[in-house]
């Protein structure tokens, strides 16, 4: 069900309806029902799915809060007749019952993951490598269809039952409730990856009309809606004109591709995760924010805590400092500093460590090894950065590199590089996509920024006007968002203002969006996630 059709806005509005007519203490179990029934309309078959991963993480959170329970019960019982030997080897037995609770969860819910998300991809793998081999016989592939939300869904579950383990949450001992955190539905096609210590304030709470946080919902929403149908749809049609064709859009068309798929991809991702918190926010639940104005960012390490923040936390949480401070990594960064001197040696364990999130973050991204690429091209250019800041430090001192011409040459820099990276994504193959920035880095017909070559992509001169005019009203809401929430300032002037700014965006939606001939209300990028 796309967030952009008919359907899901009268699915939405139903849901909304019922959700302040019924007795508020059952509007959670609603949301339940409605999370249900929408993942129901994305495929009757997905169902299983969602309920293993909620049925498992739930049993094992349960019996790791009862073996701390009981363990807490023990030893206030036995106080005074254990020793310090005796009760420390008795916590240690209860924590390796929890850690085999822990680790058998995950392993599950994570091997699902990656039988339904990657068994294609070895499985293609393994034929090239038996053809490189002269090997004739090949592996079939298996009609595995990727259930909706299955990553997001996942890294959810699976980081609620570590905070469970860590003890910075109580357990959720209704599954129901449980489920409706795992399924929330607005989420469930791009995140945002909520933390349950989080969510759980607002989600299961009783909450009553109030017409200002209605309001402010919808107008999240429309403005999401309009990110997505304005630019992200109308400007997708040139984006596949351009990656469609790399024989005839070579060269400078490279770049004008990278642009485009900047504004697509962030259009698009921002659009629905407003959408997605807006939806949240018109029934009181407060969902955690995703981007940070991320296209201000002045170096590729500041983008990434600005951009897709929840994945971005998740990964640092549960993969970097767990990595980081591991016994074999303990060991690791011993014996590297024993020989290969302090420098190196108190590097290199950040760097395996780094190394092995942004692979993680890359095969999340797709099971190819275009994005395989993209996060290990990510990782270099911050190990990198990271360890060129003393030479940085020691230019700016000496030059005095400072200013807001500076700043604008570093956002500048930044949106160019992370636009470079997006190469592997756009073109899909490691190999095409060094050929086209190659052709970009050796182009002759720049002529076709300015001699009408870009009208044959299809857009018409009146798409490029709105696209225009959609980007400035992107940066300027940016700008504004710096000193503050622009809805507030919207909502202290006069009503006829107000009027004029939310339906005038209303009618621009209505009217400018991507609809007809040439034109499909596409799904999400990040759905294929």
């Amino acid at each position: 069900m796309l967030f952009t059709s008919y359907g899901f806005l009268g699915f939405i509005a139903i849901v909304f309806v019922l959700y302040y007519l019924i007795p508020r203490k059952c509007q959670w179990g609603l949301l339940l029902a409605a999370s249900y029934l929408f993942y129901f309309f994305a495929g009757p078959e997905y169902l299983p799915y969602i309920l293993v991963t909620t049925v498992t993480v739930y049993i094992a959170a349960l019996r790791i809060g009862k073996n701390e329970e009981a363990q807490a019960v023990y030893l206030k019982a036995h106080k005074a007749d254990l020793s310090r030997e005796e009760k420390k080897a008795y916590k240690e037995t209860q924590k390796k019952i929890r850690r085999r609770w822990i680790l058998a969860a995950i392993l599950l819910n994570m091997g699902i993951l990656a039988v339904v998300k990657y068994t294609n991809f070895a499985i293609a793998n393994v034929n090239s490598l038996l053809g490189a081999l002269g090997r004739e016989g090949r592996l079939s592939f298996l009609d595995l269809a990727l259930p909706l939300g299955i990553s997001f869904y996942t890294f959810q579950a699976v980081g609620y039952l570590i905070d469970v383990y860590r003890g910075t949450v109580q357990v959720e001992r209704n599954l129901f409730r449980f489920a409706l955190f795992v399924s929330f539905f607005p989420q469930l096609v791009q995140g945002p990856i909520s933390r349950f210590g989080d969510l759980s304030e607002t989600l299961y709470k009783e909450h009553p009309f109030e017409g200002r946080t209605v309001s402010y919902g919808l107008q999240r929403m429309l403005f999401g809606y309009f990110k997505k149908m304005v630019i992200a749809d109308r400007i997708l049609v040139g984006v596949n004109a351009i990656i469609g064709d790399t024989g005839q859009y070579a060269g400078a068309y490279v770049l004008v591709g990278m642009l485009f798929y900047a504004l697509e991809l962030y259009a698009d991702f921002t659009g629905g995760i407003d959408i997605t918190i807006g939806i949240a926010e018109t029934l009181g639940i407060r969902l955690t924010e995703n981007f940070e104005r991320p296209y201000s960012s002045r170096s590729l390490k500041e983008f990434w805590r600005r951009w897709h923040i929840t994945m971005g936390t998740w990964f640092r949480d549960y993969i970097f400092y767990p990595l980081s401070v591991s016994r074999p990594m303990q060991k690791f960064t011993r014996f590297s500093r024993s020989h290969l001197g302090e420098t190196v040696g108190k590097r290199l364990p950040v760097y395996l460590a780094s190394f092995t999130v942004w692979f993680a973050t890359g095969i999340w991204h797709g099971a190819s090894w275009n994005f395989v690429v993209w996060g290990l091209g990510n990782w270099l250019v911050l190990m990198v950065s990271e360890s060129l800041e003393p030479v940085y430090e020691r230019f700016h001192r000496r030059f005095g590199a400072g200013g807001k011409c500076y700043h604008l040459f570093e956002v500048v820099r930044t949106f160019l590089l992370v636009a470079c990276l997006r190469l592997f994504d756009c073109y899909r193959s490691v190999p095409v996509t060094f050929q086209m920035f190659g052709s970009l880095l050796s182009a002759r017909n720049w002529n076709i920024l300015w001699d009408g070559s870009l009208l044959a992509l299809g857009l018409s001169a009146l798409d490029y006007g709105i696209l225009a005019l959609g980007a400035v009203a992107l940066v300027s809401v940016s700008l504004l968002g710096r000193r503050g929430s622009v809805r507030d300032r919207i909502a202290r002037k006069p009503y006829p203002v107000r009027f004029v700014v939310w339906y005038g965006l209303f009618l621009v939606v209505l009217l400018m969006g991507a609809y007809g001939i040439g034109y499909d209300a596409s799904q999400f990028i990040y759905n294929q996630f």
